[in-house]
């Protein structure tokens, strides 16, 4: 029997178990190892990114397809697979969101992981697999919102829509930050991603980071012991159900955290499948993941609502242009860098204005703003840039006005711009940094 007509017959076979699912087509596991599995029988009807089930629950995810065996990997690693298993063909992966889920937590294949019962069950299916709306049908973005927080709204402000990283090395106030972001009233949903993260940490911030808006939001959890595939998994599954929210016309908050850890599942996949690394060990396939997961994020078609993104990125010893980092700030529309030299003089949150910026600040900020922020800036910069100098002793009052005016104003800004989950919100952060700048 020729290539071709196997490839037909799959694909027949495919639509059909799609159709009346009754169709059950298997194969068998062929050989076995800590990292894969390998099955064979199942290649013509298999497609790159579909399932098959090793038994009622376990699911594994294709990675490679050769002519005769298929490489898979189990979306729990810990299950024990057998020579001469049987494998089933189970198609793509598929969510059924519903606004019921507000409030839930879920595991990277829908899955409720709270104690709240079973999840309903959406009229809809979604696919995890999606691609992002065209890109001539979409809307323009345009409307500014208030993230509650002063430095954001004032230096890097963000509109509906709009898709920003949050660059950090570790402990200078990442999860904090994003638990601030995660309680802006500017959002009708909240979808929140922990990838990898430390299982002590998930009630903390669920229960705490989450308090304000917990009723708003749908939290996808993913630990780090869990497999690389279901960490690869979870972000895709939060963007499956942000997309459902904005299909509904709603505006939507996006937090994946982080998607450096996505990178790194990605990798550890692409290398199971025999991919070969090119860039500080990442295979080139990581490359090619990202956009297709970050461009699904932002404004819908028209008539839709929008997904405003925030996605963390870990730098590496706070190298801040390692290949995903730098990946990922060109294709999202801006990035709010945290700096380890102000977390250590305890200012918080520490993001270094002058490393930072909104692509679409513009559309958030007046004539007037703009010229102010730009002038801020300036001043800043010229602060930091003559740091070593008057530490130094090297710069006496009276020599250089701008100079003069930067170190009397720049101590007051720094001072403003401070902010703790337990000081509150901000609600007009150009108002209170004009008050805080006259009675300082």
């Amino acid at each position: 029997m020729s290539a071709n007509l196997l490839t037909r017959l799959g694909q027949c076979l495919r639509e059909a178990r799609e159709e009346i699912g009754l169709m059950r087509i298997s194969g068998a596991i062929t050989e076995v190892s800590p990292a894969y599995a390998r099955v064979a029988g199942l290649s013509p009807f298999l497609k790159l990114g579909d399932c098959v089930s090793l038994g009622e629950t376990q699911l594994a995810e294709v990675v490679r397809i050769d002519p005769e065996t298929a490489t898979i990997k189990p979306f729990d690693d810990r299950i024990q697979i057998q020579l001469g298993q049987r494998a089933y063909y189970a198609g793509n992966l598929r969510i059924f969101p519903t606004h019921s889920w507000k409030g839930r937590v879920v595991n990277a294949l829908g899955k409720a992981v709270d104690d709240d019962g079973l999840l309903e069950r959406g009229a809809t299916a979604f696919r995890l697999e999606a691609s992002p709306p065209p890109a001539m049908r979409r809307q323009r973005i345009s409307k500014p919102i208030k993230s509650g927080i002063r430095a954001i709204d004032l230096f890097t402000p963000i509109c509906a829509g709009q898709r920003i990283g949050i660059f950090a090395g570790s402990g200078v106030g990442k999860s904090t930050l994003l638990a601030m972001l995660a309680n802006s009233r500017d959002f009708d949903t909240v979808v929140v991603a922990l990838v990898g993260e430390r299982g002590r940490e998930v009630r903390e911030f669920i229960d705490e980071a989450l308090a304000v808006n917990r009723s708003s939001t749908v939290t996808v959890v993913t630990t780090s012991d869990e497999s690389p595939v279901m960490r690869r998994l979870a972000p895709k599954t939060a963007m499956t159900i942000a997309e459902y929210f904005r299909s509904q016309g709603q505006s939507v908050l996006l937090i994946i955290d982080s998607i450096t850890r996505f990178a790194h599942a990605a990798r550890d996949v692409a290398m199971a499948s025999g991919e070969l690394p090119v860039a500080r060990g990442y295979t080139p396939s990581v490359f090619g993941d990202l956009p297709k997961l970050l461009e699904r994020a932002g404004p819908g078609e028209e008539g839709q609502g929008t997904i405003t993104g925030v996605f963390s990125v870990l730098v590496d010893g706070d190298d801040v242009n390692d290949p995903v980092a730098d990946t990922i700030r060109g294709i999202l529309d801006g990035h709010i860098v945290l700096d380890r030299t102000i977390a250590e003089q305890g200012r918080y949150p520490a993001i270094n204005v002058l490393r930072s910026i909104s692509r679409l600040a513009p559309s958030a900020w007046t004539i007037e703003q703009n010229d102010l922020v730009a002038r801020l800036r300036a001043l800043i910069a010229r602060y930091e840039d003559t740091g070593d100098l008057r530490l130094m002793g090297g710069y006496r009052q009276g020599g250089d006005a701008e100079l003069d005016q930067a170190i009397a104003i720049v101590p007051k800004i720094y001072a403003a711009l401070c902010q703790s989950p337990r000081s509150g919100p901000s609600t007009d952060a150009f108002r209170e940094l004009t008050e805080f700048l006259q009675t300082a």
